[in-house]
């Protein structure tokens, strides 16, 4: 195709039309000193986000994931913490969220090292290995990559295993660990180039995690292998369970919850057809543990199995992309609220499916629903737990309008039963998708 410049005549033409404007005018006057996201602000539409639903569980305080991206892993505690509190009668309790990102943080050093020697014949530019070296090791995740670490390691009550600064501040640990891990890759690929046996590369590899190990340690203290389950009820009642293993305390309190819990998504890309499974190369955590897997569905079928899930009493974990139509300090999330096309006079609008295959949006946080408002039997707006803390939303909770939903809902963790004759499908053996696929995308 032939390429063609911007010329004089063009320019001279599109500054006559922005001068004779009173839009753009008007535009212009706007933003000299204003944000653009609070001039484009729709009051009428902004209004219709209140926090009153027709369906709406009662949880406990909002939790706060601090300057760190374990969105993942709290909001996936705050679905577990939820059963124990039910079962002891607890007004207040959290699941240690840094005894999981330890344990999440180590086994992922493994499978970035694994993926590099799985990897040691193709160039550091190649694409895969370019992606994986891109991603290291961060704080983002998946439900199942939850999964995996809760089925090998348990879980402990967050005053058994509590926050460093490191946990609750990750980024210099996240720079070091990073730079630790290329290290260690250039050398055991130098090494597989060389013709070193596997006996002797995994044993350098294991050298190499075992002093990750002891940096860990320095960040987030050791982690326990046996505590006891203290705690206070609602009734003042003071109750102690001893001589648990992180393991044993899961099997007791989490973990049927767990197995009976998959990732259901809504991806309406020409490349994932509804009712199969996917799973993504090079995504996980666990060398040998489950792999990630997605049963895709359609959007009605998606919103139900949710719907039935609330309706029953049981919140529902799930991620979206929170970095279109917010306002934080508002609480909400919401696409009619807000009119960038008017203010900005740009086309704007792109649809669910093309917004996935051109890198617009995917997934890039996770938290709790916890209510819904239905009107004839449709929702029009979602109740949402965040982990940002209380001092934004209301008491930290959230709402989001059914359209925004629509568009910017991609994944949701839902027990079996909610999904009727569909849950059979999630056995199906899953489609392999590229490490980059939007679906592998980690929420933080």
């Amino acid at each position: 195709m032939r390429h063609y410049a911007v010329t004089d005549k063009a320019l001279k033409t599109w500054s006559k039309a922005y001068q004779g404007s009173t839009e753009r005018k008007l535009a212009t006057m706007a933003l000299a000193k204003s944000d653009l996201n609070s001039v484009d602000v729709v009051s009428s539409s902004a209004q219709e986000m209140r926090q009153k639903f027709s369906v709406e569980i009662k949880t406990m305080e909002v939790t706060n994931q601090k300057r760190s991206g374990r969105c993942w892993l709290f909001a996936a505690t705050n679905v577990l913490r939820e059963k124990i509190a039910k079962e002891k009668n607890l007004e207040k309790f959290e699941l240690s969220q840094s005894y999981l990102a330890f344990w999440d943080k180590f086994e992922r050093a493994n499978y970035f090292l694994e993926s590099m020697l799985d990897t040691a014949s193709l160039a550091p530019d190649d694409r895969t290995v370019s992606f994986i070296l891109q991603t290291g090791v961060h704080d983002g995740g998946q439900w199942d990559m939850f999964a995996n670490i809760v089925e090998k390691y348990g879980v402990v009550p967050k005053d058994v295993f509590d926050e460093t600064f490191q946990s609750s501040n990750t980024n210099g640990m996240n720079h070091v660990l990073n730079r630790n891990l290329k290290i260690c890759a250039i050398e055991l690929r130098k090494m597989v180039k060389a013709g070193k046996s596997e006996k002797d590369i995994h044993a350098r590899k294991d050298e190499m995690l075992g002093k990750i190990y002891g940096f860990l340690c320095s960040c987030y203290g050791e982690p326990p292998r046996e505590f006891d389950f203290e705690y206070v009820d609602k009734d003042g009642k003071y109750g102690i369970e001893t001589g648990y293993t992180p393991k044993t305390f899961a099997e007791k309190y989490v973990l049927d919850l767990l197995h009976e819990t998959i990732s259901v998504i809504h991806a309406p890309t020409a490349d994932k057809p509804y009712d199969k499974t996917f799973t993504i190369r090079y995504l996980g955590n666990v060398v040998g543990g489950k792999e990630v897997r997605h049963l895709n569905l359609s959007l009605d079928e998606f919103k139900a199995a949710i719907i039935r899930q609330l309706q029953d009493g049981e919140i529902v974990w799930f991620g979206s992309d929170v970095g279109k139509f917010g306002d934080r300090d508002g609480g909400f999330w919401d696409d009619a609220s807000f009119d960038a096309s008017l203010l900005t006079g740009l086309d704007l609008a792109i649809s669910k499916e093309d917004a996935l295959d051109y890198s617009f949006s995917a997934m890039n946080h996770a938290m709790v629903i916890t209510g819904v408002n239905l009107k004839d039997g449709k929702p029009t707006r979602w109740k949402i737990e965040n982990s940002w803390g209380d001092e934004s939303g209301k008491k930290g909770y959230y709402v989001c309008s059914d359209s925004w939903f629509d568009e910017y809902v991609f994944q949701a963790a839902v027990q079996k039963k909610y999904l009727g004759e569909k849950a059979a499908l999630y056995e199906q053996k899953p489609i392999v998708l590229d490490p980059w696929d939007p679906m592998g995308t980690l929420a933080d």
